[in-house]
């Protein structure tokens, strides 16, 4: 059985401390891949007004992410009915990929409140939830905090700031471009 982490976001946009993350936790819980599940509507983000269109989300990850072995932007969830619940990704994935175990890969935010998702009962008992720390929130395994959001790069890019080091290199022209 392939070991598959799916590491579910809005990406918008990708940063260098989600690659980071990814890099650190495919060695950490010996997975053969990583998952970025690009997410197009967020359940518990439903007034965000400031969310890039899904495919510019995707392409700008594909690109962050060329050269990153084991790790791969996944657009598995645009097929899928909106608002994009966790239990349902599962759910499809095991029945689509039926020689491949998946793992959950969150933030310790929000395995401080994972008993507010969706069926999050059925995901413990089918799934393996990996938690990475956040600020002000521990994880269940030990990977580096990267301080570093989605939120300050296009609060920098709006203020015309650099974000030079913030995300990959390959996507600093789109980052700029598109927020």
């Amino acid at each position: 059985m392939k070991r598959i982490g799916i590491f579910g976001g809005s990406f918008n946009p990708i940063h260098n401390g989600h690659i980071a993350l990814a890099q650190a936790v495919l060695r950490q819980c010996a997975l053969d891949e990583i998952w970025l599940m690009v997410s197009p509507q967020n359940p518990l983000k439903q007034n965000s007004t400031d969310l890039l269109d899904d495919h510019l989300r995707l392409q700008m990850a594909e690109k962050a992410l060329e050269g990153v072995e084991g790790v791969k932007a996944c657009d598995y969830e645009f097929r899928l009915p909106k608002p994009s619940y966790t239990w349902n990704t599962l759910q499809h994935l095991s029945k689509d990929y039926p020689d491949c175990t998946f793992s959950l890969l969150i933030g310790g935010d929000n395995w401080a409140h994972f008993q507010r998702w969706r069926n999050w009962q059925d995901i413990m008992n089918h799934h393996e939830v990996i938690a990475y720390p956040r600020e002000a929130y521990p994880g269940t395994i030990d990977v580096p905090l990267l301080n570093v959001s989605s939120t300050e790069i296009r609060q920098r890019v709006r203020a015309g700031k650099s974000i030079e080091g913030l995300v990959p290199e390959a996507i600093v022209p789109l980052v700029k471009k598109y927020y």
